[in-house]
């Protein structure tokens, strides 16, 4: 008799047999690193939670860790290594459960705590409780539904081998029955969320991307994109690019704040109903930007969008401000889906539209005379970031080259922004790295940065601005098995003294703030503030004829405009 039926023949004169089955069926090391990863997952992270995302990630990294923990317990009994005997392995599970529900507790009472160390960096109230039963409950449900898939996957494995025995030799019938098994798996997960679930929400985010609210009409003004005169129909722009082109700063707000001559913005869009294709968008959108004189003003700008077609009005509004209108910006849509999706699913999508565009309005603009065209500036948001930079080779700009880009949140799957980041200067923080003598490229957060001594710009110049708790920045696939550099001292200013790494859950950790980035409070994780974008724009595009007093009246502009809106 195995253990394990000794163990359930001595209690089933004192329990249901169901439940001790159910209870010799747990793995004791799964539970102890089920219990460990749950109370690692209550530390902070990057971004603040609530208790129902807490929940889903307690639930998740518990999973994991009982995942890790059958499997060590699998090993050591294919390894025929010495057992305990049933008693002691009955006791020492009830004497393991105690330890575990108290470990439980205890981090669950000091998870409020902990949050609250990220809420106070970032000028949040404080909580007074992180409420644990909502989260253990939440928790508790979440590792049911994985630990059931995982049994559901055990199951149809075991069945797969059970008829491929009789054909093979049983180890060869594991084998293939679990390639068999996780084929049909992802089969399943593909085909129901990615593709069925993805075609949902992109249906979903398409008719969205369709609404018009009743108070947003076309504008009149014949050198507005979507006016009668435009190329591009108003219903064609989508909610994203209505509302980029309806707001924006006047040439009479602009004036009444300078006290200088100032013009009308510029400002150029074309959604995704517009064309079928990326080529035909940007056609159309050096078409609609010669139609509106955007080539007359002093300086252009090529913006890359978010997936969702969104221009960030904190990002733009302020240079509008510092040329005193005298600018013309140009946008052109590629996706639905939020950016994180899209970065996820279709992250070429966005690439393909920006080097079309790119390669429209550059073209155009290279063959026009010198002394006569705009400067010429590239911006980038989130996937908009990674997009610009795949937007064009600096090879073949090299000869006739634009003068900027400012990028801001670069998504970790910048290939770019990581090659450079990896090879900054020594003891130089990941967060906030230096790149050799700062004359092609300059990273600045909260706190300008872009002031590097003896550093002088080259020709063309390249801005990033990220912020330390920002995970669309910050995200490390490696964290699973190795701490991410970022989280060695010196620390960005926004981020928790109380971080900590653990294998695993770290990785989950950071998964989830990918999802919830933008919830922060603005001038924190991916949501970017326009003080910030005043300094960066500034540099990128040497404005140099605005004094620090003028541009902290700016900065305190954009401040109290977001208070009033709240």
């Amino acid at each position: 008799m195995s253990d394990d039926a000794s163990e359930c023949e001595g209690l089933r004169f004192m329990l249901p047999n169901w439940l001790v089955r159910f209870w010799s069926s747990f793995s004791m090391t799964g539970l102890l690193l089920a219990t460990l990863f749950f109370a690692a997952s209550l530390t902070p992270t990057l971004i603040p939670r609530n208790y129902l995302t807490q929940g889903v990630l307690s639930g998740v990294a518990a999973a994991a860790g009982y995942g890790l923990g059958f499997f060590l317990r699998w090993l050591w009994r294919y390894l025929e290594l010495p057992e305990f005997r049933a008693r002691t392995q009955f006791i020492s599970k009830i004497i393991a459960s105690v330890v575990c529900g108290l470990i439980g507790l205890a981090f669950l009472w000091q998870a409020a705590e902990w949050q609250n160390s990220i809420r106070r960096l970032m000028h949040l109230d404080p909580v007074d409780t992180a409420h644990p039963f909502e989260v253990g409950a939440i928790a508790l449900l979440t590792f049911i539904i994985v630990i059931a898939l995982a049994r559901l996957f055990n199951l149809l494995l075991y069945f797969i081998s059970g008829q491929l025995n009789r054909f093979v030799p049983k180890r060869i019938s594991y084998v293939v029955g679990t390639a068999i098994a996780v084929l049909l798996f992802w089969s399943a997960a593909n085909g129901v969320i990615f593709r069925y679930g993805l075609r949902v929400l992109d249906s979903s985010f398409q008719r969205l991307d369709a609404l018009m609210p009743p108070d947003m009409q076309a504008p009149t003004d014949p050198t507005k994109t979507g006016s009668a005169a435009s190329l591009v129909r108003w219903q064609d722009l989508g909610r994203m690019g209505r509302s980029y082109i309806a707001t924006g700063p006047s040439a009479a707000d602009i004036n009444a704040f300078t006290k200088e001559p100032a013009k009308q913005p510029v400002r150029v869009y074309v959604g995704l109903e517009s064309g079928s294709t990326p080529q035909e968008r940007a056609r159309l959108a050096l078409e609609e930007l010669k139609r509106a004189g955007g080539f007359n003003r002093k300086t252009l700008v090529i913006i890359t969008p978010t997936g969702t077609g969104w221009v960030d009005e904190q990002a733009i509004d302020p240079i509008e401000y510092l040329h005193h209108g005298d600018i013309a910006s140009v946008a052109t849509q590629y996706s639905y889906l939020a950016s994180w999706m899209s970065l996820l699913v279709e992250p070429g999508y966005g690439a393909e539209q920006s080097r079309a565009l790119f390669s429209e309005i550059y073209g155009y603009w290279r063959n026009l005379p010198r002394d006569g065209r705009p400067k010429l500036y590239l911006f980038g948001l989130s996937l908009g970031s990674l997009s610009t930079e795949l937007s064009n080779d600096l090879f073949e700009v090299l000869g006739e080259p634009y003068q900027g880009e400012l990028l801001a949140g670069p998504p970790f799957a910048s290939r770019i922004w990581r090659s450079i980041t990896n090879r900054r200067n020594p003891g130089t923080p990941e967060w906030l790295p230096q790149f050799r003598d700062g004359s092609y490229v300059r990273f600045t957060a909260q706190e300008n940065a872009l002031e590097i001594q003896d550093a002088h710009w080259g020709p063309l110049r390249v801005v990033y601005l990220q912020y330390a708790s920002d995970p669309i920045v910050f995200f490390e696939p490696r964290s699973f098995y190795r701490q991410p550099d970022w989280m060695k001292t010196p620390r960005g200013p926004d981020v928790s003294p109380d971080l900590r790494w653990y294998p695993v859950v770290t990785f989950l950790q950071l998964a989830l703030d990918l999802a919830v980035a933008t919830t922060a409070p603005i001038g924190f994780g991916h949501v970017y503030a326009a003080e910030n974008y005043i300094d960066a724009w500034k540099e990128v595009a040497n404005i140099d004829y605005w004094s620090p007093v003028e541009t902290d009246r700016l900065k305190e502009l954009f401040i109290a405009k977001r208070a009033g809106k709240k």
